[in-house]
């Protein structure tokens, strides 16, 4: 297959890139002029893969790129994906990740129609949850402007399926991690924070009372994957990608600093902190399950092991 990676080179990306060319499959990635190609270079796949600047927001850029390669399958991953930026810049996050995915649409409905894309959603759409564990019919009620942006294009990824016929699968991922994750999302933080330090030095964290529902990133891109592959999943209708079970952000860190083997001391830093936050994220992924079969094959220690390794070296 000839896949087209938007934000290959991002967290996620990288990761994706990597499982594809195991697969055998032709990457291609799209990056942003001057982007940081380091994840692509510990992977040790940037020269196996080909790579396309593109500025997705700019819809003649994005449809050059789609009618030169008419790809098979598009995992559209480019985004502004943490939340705290998007209360400092949400017309930057709204643009991006709304326009961005619009010309991707457009551009495979005008040149490649039987091209399928993947939409990667966040349980960040469905804001503080009424029930537990959450399943696709949860009401949605963001509370960011991040998770808004994404609410629409979930919702945009549904109404081209069915306006269009086309061949669109919408995942809503709850939280994911892992080697490579950018330090300012929380796993990341705490294990590059502790491995720095020494016994008796502070640690700088926000809300440690949120429970969340953690996968490591090689489970999640493996989901992707399945996304697109197993002929059971349904266009434009929406799948859940989670665990199924929620951890403490206070037991990330307490296992974190048990691992390390040292004694610090933890502050609250008020930069750290949201507008407002969601107290508790649990996904049900029974449907995506069911569908493909998929399953988590790393325990979430397992993973924190590996990041604070990772920032240890």
């Amino acid at each position: 297959m000839k896949i087209l990676i938007s934000g290959a080179n991002g967290f996620v990306g990288s990761h994706l890139a990597n499982l594809c060319l195991e697969k055998g499959d032709e990457v291609h990635g799209t990056i942003r002029n001057r982007s940081d190609l380091s994840n692509l270079d510990y992977l040790g796949i940037k020269e196996k893969i080909t790579l396309h600047e593109c500025e997705l927001t700019d819809s003649s850029n994005t449809e050059d790129i789609i009618a030169k390669l008419l790809p098979d399958k598009i995992f559209h991953l480019a985004a502004q994906s943490f939340v705290p930026t998007s209360w400092k810049s949400p017309v930057d996050t709204l643009t991006n990740n709304i326009v961005s995915q619009v010309n991707i649409m457009e551009s495979v409905r005008s040149f490649v129609p039987n091209c399928k894309i993947l939409i990667t959603g966040s349980s960040e759409e469905y804001g503080n949850p009424i029930k537990l564990p959450i399943t696709e019919d949860h009401p949605l009620n963001p509370v960011s402007p991040y998770g808004v942006s994404k609410v629409a294009q979930d919702k945009l990824g549904c109404q081209y399926a069915a306006s269009y016929n086309m061949k669109i699968v919408v995942t809503r991922a709850f939280n994911h991690t892992g080697v490579l994750r950018h330090e300012s999302f929380v796993c990341a933080s705490f294990a590059k924070q502790i491995a720095s330090l020494k016994d008796g030095e502070i640690i700088k964290v926000g809300n440690l009372e949120a429970i969340r529902d953690f996968t490591d990133v090689e489970d999640m891109v493996r989901a992707y994957y399945l996304a697109l592959e197993n002929d059971k999943i349904k266009f434009g209708e929406p799948y859940n990608i989670a665990r199924g079970r929620g951890v403490t952000i206070q037991s990330v860190l307490d296992y974190l600093i048990e691992y390390s083997g040292k004694n610090l001391k933890v502050e609250q830093d008020p930069d750290r902190m949201r507008p407002s936050d969601l107290k508790e994220l649990v996904g049900d992924s029974s449907k995506f399950r069911e569908a493909t079969d998929w399953h988590n094959t790393i325990a979430f220690k397992t993973t924190l092991e590996k990041i604070y390794n990772y920032y240890k070296i």
